[in-house]
Order: C-alpha cells, then sequence, then structure tokens
C-alpha cells in the first residue's frame, strides 16, 4: 500500500540540500506525485454546501463499507495496514520455537490458541464451566456479592463497578472508585428512548438475543422466555437510576468522596470491606463514589429481585461476555445481535483480525515494543513532537489574545499548558508482562489476561502515580487528555496515512491532519468544559474567576446550540453531551492553523496539485475524518458516544472558522453560511 518515492527525487533533493540548503521546487514535486488529498475531491460537490463531501466524497463513493463493519474510513484503513503487520509478528514468533514465558512464546501460544477452531468447537461452553459453577453455589445475598467480586476480576459485567484511579481533588494519589455499572444494552437510553432504532434493538433484546444465550445454557424455550423477562426487569430497574450521557460529564456531581462506612451506609446489605479484599483492593478507607443513587438502587435490587433472578442474570452476563470467544453458534448469535442489529454489519471479520485484536486488548505493549521497533522511525517521533511545541506556543498566543478572559485567569492557564505533558509515538518505560501465563487454551488464556489487567490496576493502590504510563498502545489509531496527569498520549498509529509515507506529506496536510485533529484537539481537551475544572497538576480545581467562567459557559453554550440543530434522520446530535468533544476540534482547527502559518510553505504561498496551503490545510483536517457508517452504527453512535458524527465533525466546527470562509469563498446563500454573529469562538 504504500507509495514509492519518485525515482531521483530523493537524490535531488540530497544535492540541492548540500549546495542550497533547500529542496522545496522538488519536495513540491514529491508532494504533488504522493498527494493524499487529490484523489478523494468530489469536484461535483459545492465546498460551500457540504465541504465534507467536497473533500472526501469520490472516496466514500468508490468505497463501500465492507459487509464485516459498520463504518468504513481512514482510521479503518490504518487499521487493516497495522493488522497486517502485526499478524506478521504473530507468525514470526510461531515459528521462533521461543523460551516459556517470553514475549515471543507468549504471542505466538495465544494467537495459535484463538485460531484452533477445531479445539474451540469441541469445547463448546466448557472452557466457562467453573464460573457457571460459582453461580449455581450462589445461596443468599452474601454468596451473590462474593460473585460479584470474583467476575468482576475476570471482565464480566456485573453491578459493581470499582476500579483504583486518581483522585480528581489530589491527583497524586490512587483511590477506589465506584462507577455505575451492570447493564447488558450499552446505557441507560437503550432501556427508554423512543426512536426507531432504539426501539428495534430492545425488542430483539428481549425477544431474541437474550433467550438465545439461555437456550445455549441448556434452557427450555419456556424457561429462556421466563429468565429473560425476569433479567430485563432487573436490568431495567438498575438503568432507571443510571445517569444520562450528557450528566456523567460533570465531574463535580459525580465525585462523591466518602468513608467505607459512608458506602456501607448507601448499600448496608453489602460487606464491602470483604468485598474490595475479594477483588484484590487491598486496605480500602475511603472510596470515590461517581453515581450514590445508582448504589442506593442495587441495594434495593439485592432483595427486590430473587437470588435465581440474579442467578440468570448473572449466567447471562458470562455466556454474553465471553461469547465471541466460544463455538460457532455462540460466536454467530453475538455477532447477530452486536454486530448487525446494533451496528448493521453484514459479516464477520476473518477470524485472524479478530484473534489480532482481541491479543492488542489484553497484552497490548508486547505488541507495541517489536512494532515500534519496525514501524515507527525517529524522524516521526521528532516531526511530531517538534509539532507539539509548535501547537502549545500557538495556543498560548491565543490565550493572550482573548478578549473576554482576565489577567488572573490567564495567568494560571499559561502556567498550566506550559505543564501539559507530551506522551509521543510510544512509551520509554513498557509494562511487565512476565507474570502473565499464556498457553494454547483460548478462553483461559482470556481469563488470566483479564484477570492479569484487574490485578494491575488494583495493586496501584497505595502507590505514587506512574506518570509514564500509558493508556494506549503505539498501534492504536486513537489519542487522548488525561485531565489528572494533565497530558497528552499520542500514539505512533494516529499520525499514519494510509498510503503514503510520513515523509513524503506536505506540512499544511500534516498540520490540519495531525497537528489540527490530534495534537491541537487533546491540547485543548485540558481547556474544554470539562478539562478546564482541573488546574494544572490535574486536581479538580476552581482556577477561574467566577466571571470568566460564566463568560465561558456562555460561549460553550453557543457551540451546545449550534450541535443540537444538526439533525439525522429522527435523532439529533446531543450537544451537550458533545460539547467536549467539539470544543477541542473547534480549538484544535484555530490552534493548530495559526502554528501553520509559521511554517515555510504558508509564508511561501506555493499551490500543490491547484489548492493552497490554507486549503489543503483544511483538507488534511477533512482527511482525518474520511469515513462512512450504517444507518444502525450512526443511530448508536448518538445515543451513546460523547463524540459527533465524523462528517459533523468536519462541517460543524468548520462553519465556525472566518479563515475556512476566505479560503473557500463560502458566501451567504451556501448551506454552511453563518451569520458572524453566531459564530462560536473560544479558545
Amino acid at each position: 500500500m504504500i507509495k514509492k518515492i519518485p525515482a531521483g527525487a530523493f537524490a535531488a533533493c540530497t544535492v540541492l540540500t548540500l549546495l542550497l540548503g533547500s529542496c522545496s521546487e522538488d519536495k513540491t514535486k514529491l508532494y504533488e506525485a504522493n498527494d493524499p488529498l487529490i484523489k478523494n475531491i468530489d469536484k461535483t460537490a459545492n465546498p460551500g454546501d457540504d465541504f465534507f463531501k467536497y473533500a472526501n466524497g469520490k472516496w466514500l463513493n468508490d468505497n463501500p463499507i465492507p459487509g464485516a463493519y459498520s463504518s468504513w474510513g481512514i482510521g479503518n484503513l490504518v487499521q487493516e495496514d497495522l493488522r497486517t503487520k502485526l499478524r506478521k509478528i504473530n507468525e514470526d514468533a510461531l515459528k521462533e520455537g521461543a523460551a516459556k514465558g517470553s514475549n515471543s512464546q507468549k504471542i505466538g501460544d495465544f494467537y495459535a490458541s484463538g485460531m484452533d477452531t477445531v479445539t474451540i468447537e469441541k469445547e463448546g461452553l466448557n472452557p466457562l464451566k467453573g464460573e457457571l459453577a460459582k453461580v449455581d453455589a450462589i445461596k443468599d445475598v452474601k454468596d451473590l456479592v462474593a460473585a460479584f467480586a470474583y467476575l468482576e476480576t475476570i471482565g464480566v459485567q456485573t453491578p459493581i463497578g470499582a476500579y483504583a484511579g486518581q483522585d480528581d481533588r489530589n491527583s497524586a494519589k490512587i483511590v477506589l472508585q465506584l462507577y455505575q455499572s451492570g447493564l447488558g444494552l450499552s446505557n441507560r437510553d437503550y432501556y427508554f428512548a423512543t426512536d426507531e432504532h432504539t426501539l428495534a434493538v430492545r425488542d430483539d433484546y428481549q425477544q431474541k438475543h437474550v433467550p438465545a444465550l439461555f437456550k445455549f445454557l441448556g434452557y427450555t424455550d419456556a424457561a429462556a422466555k421466563a429468565a429473560t423477562k425476569k433479567t430485563y426487569e432487573l436490568e431495567k430497574f438498575l438503568a432507571d437510576s443510571s445517569r444520562k450521557l450528557e450528566d456523567l460529564r460533570d465531574p463535580y456531581h459525580n465525585y462523591n468522596k466518602m468513608p467505607l462506612a459512608g458506602v456501607t451506609k448507601l448499600t448496608p446489605l453489602v460487606d464491602w470491606k470483604a468485598t474490595f479484599e475479594k477483588m484484590d483492593y487491598k486496605g480500602v478507607d475511603t472510596v470515590i463514589v461517581g453515581q450514590p443513587e445508582y448504589y442506593r438502587a442495587v441495594n434495593t435490587a439485592l432483595t427486590k429481585f430473587s437470588i435465581d433472578d440474579w442467578k440468570n442474570y448473572l449466567r447471562k452476563n458470562i455466556i454474553n461476555e465471553f461469547s465471541p470467544y466460544l463455538n460457532k453458534a455462540v460466536v454467530d448469535e453475538n455477532f447477530r445481535f452486536y454486530g448487525t442489529v446494533i451496528s448493521g454489519k453484514k459479516s464477520q471479520l476473518p477470524r485472524w483480525k479478530k484473534v489480532i485484536d482481541l491479543e492488542n486488548a489484553l497484552m497490548g505493549e508486547v505488541l507495541g515494543q517489536i512494532f515500534v521497533k519496525e514501524y515507527f522511525p525517529e524522524e516521526s517521533k521528532k516531526r511530531y513532537t517538534d509539532m507539539v511545541e509548535a501547537v502549545r506556543a500557538s495556543f498560548k498566543e491565543h490565550i493572550e489574545k482573548l478578549d473576554w478572559m482576565s489577567p488572573e485567569t490567564k495567568k494560571r492557564a499559561f502556567d498550566k499548558l506550559a505543564k501539559v505533558y507530551p506522551k509521543v509515538g510510544f512509551p520509554d518505560h513498557w509494562k511487565d508482562y512476565s507474570k502473565l501465563e499464556i498457553n494454547r487454551s483460548f478462553v483461559q488464556n482470556i481469563i488470566r489476561g483479564s484477570q492479569f489487567q484487574h490485578k494491575q490496576n488494583a495493586d496501584k493502590l497505595g502507590k505514587p502515580v506512574d506518570r509514564e504510563e500509558w493508556g494506549m498502545t503505539p498501534q492504536t489509531y486513537n489519542a487522548y487528555y488525561n485531565p489528572s496527569n494533565n497530558e497528552i498520549v499520542l500514539p505512533a498509529a494516529i499520525f499514519m496515512v494510509p498510503g503514503t509515507p510520513d515523509q513524503n506529506i506536505d506540512d499544511a496536510v500534516v498540520y490540519g491532519y495531525g497537528a489540527a485533529s490530534t495534537i491541537g484537539h487533546e491540547i485543548t481537551h485540558g481547556f474544554d468544559d470539562q478539562g478546564r475544572q482541573y488546574d494544572e497538576k490535574g486536581n479538580l480545581k476552581a482556577w477561574w474567576t467566577p466571571q470568566d467562567s460564566a463568560k465561558f459557559a456562555q460561549r460553550a453554550q453557543m457551540l451546545v446550540e449550534q450541535f443540537n440543530g444538526y439533525k439525522i434522520g429522527d435523532q439529533h446530535v446531543n450537544g451537550k453531551a458533545t460539547l467536549g468533544e467539539n470544543i477541542a476540534d473547534l480549538g484544535g482547527i484555530v490552534i493548530g492553523l495559526d502554528a501553520f502559518k509559521k511554517t515555510k510553505q504558508y509564508k511561501e504561498g506555493k499551490t500543490i496539485n491547484g489548492f493552497t496551503p490554507v486549503q489543503r490545510y483544511f483538507m488534511g483536517y477533512a482527511l482525518g475524518w474520511l469515513g462512512h457508517e450504517r444507518k444502525e452504527a450512526l443511530s448508536n453512535q448518538l445515543l451513546t458516544d460523547v463524540h459527533s458524527p465524523g462528517f459533523m465533525r468536519v462541517n460543524g466546527p468548520f462553519t465556525d472558522v472566518p479563515e475556512f470562509y476566505e479560503a473557500f469563498k463560502i458566501k451567504k446563500g451556501d448551506k454552511m453560511w453563518l451569520d458572524p454573529a453566531k459564530r462560536v469562538k473560544i479558545w
């Protein structure tokens, strides 16, 4: 897939560089020949009506969504390339005859166990006999809660959502946290919303999917129907006391710190000391409860529903959790519901891809160590490390020029910005997997992998925060901002453009694709409606003046209303739930643009394939959201995701950026025209 540099271009550039110190003319030719933008353009579309379609429309028309996917776009293309690379790593590991306990042995044996469909089919549900037996043995509420504790350690959904994480108000300390959990469907709205997609999913869940799971467990049709009815009632009861997607974004409202006795007062039927110890959380004396009303409901549910009802609920959760990894009939039902009904997929991925994805989830840094050595050169790391500093400098200038923020708040904002810690490409220190045992038993490998990850999390309690730890692998096409560490984490894969080596892409595209949609986006998260509430040390603390907070909220509300106005079918974008991402998108675009304006390419102003540097910048940003998704997947996203759909992440914020109007001559009457008074400007 990777295009080669045109013959002679590198040599000519090298000679000119030695003689003249530059090779801009030859680089321009190189960029023209390897342009990742030009082949995607739909020349029949008006950029002022639908810029996303203009920039990406030809690619969308030429690349329908493959049957095994709910969406198809640039992230998938990168992922396909990554999977191929990781497959080679796995197959090489199998050939090595590696020593037991080595990373190569673990990689090879995990891959082999996942590909051994003969053994998997023969075993059926036998790999889960031990877990199901624990449920069968439950006699009372005490046994039930003990089962919750065990199942949580192997990744099975229960009403207890516990994890060790940084204290929002004291980021130097790891404390135990309880969060709402326990639902079989993605979130509470699936139990109550009335749009067409949600109604169809809810009906299938009750009439087909859950009954099928019980039948796999040996229930008769009548018993499966009865168990499904009570299981759904239990989940709906918990959903009724669960918070909505947008309400989970308020860090103060979801921070309720209390001593262990306080948690016991919420749920007197649970012996939390014993429960936490069973989950490897030792010496817990303080807990942060995200949603106290949810845990009150859990306490009520422990007696409202019978022990038999709870046992059915747990059996369903066990088989549901492991259903993608069992025999074909179970796998097919899992795909039918989660793949087709919820996401609209038509066929399953090839098995090797599913095994690679699972391996990545369970021990991704084992693969990552090998991946970065082969596929992420030092020059690329330097390019994006330097770009972080260019974006940081641009953000500082934006803060300086704000007419709505006081000097007092600006001073604190400068301090926080200066202390944003960038992690680029891959970790300096890798996780230790020496205690993870992997053999040729597929489901047991998954259980041990989940237990290993749980134990790693539990072991953090009472220890200093490891600020060097990464929450993503280098081979992940994604990035994140962590407010508790005031850090941005930028994996190597997020900067990859399919089919074009990094060194062959001009700065205009790279600044739109990388500086705006990734680096600037993640830094802006530190100053969005959630992130701005954390100080430079990562503590939840009011550091803005009340007047500045009010001015920020006024501008943010304009963005909420803008996105609330976007309707897709019979659903609307949730402007409140997506606010943080929309602020980060807009911030990344304007900050990345001003960083780009300092580059040589912008100053020279030369066109490449007929497009100016600024036009290429906006098109580079649109390239980052190249893709489309099925109707079902889009409906699911609108209900469960804090990110707006990809095409809205281009067309939405662009309407707020004056330079976009200038670059593409957007005029009043065009569909993307927004009156200047309604354009949002925050950062």
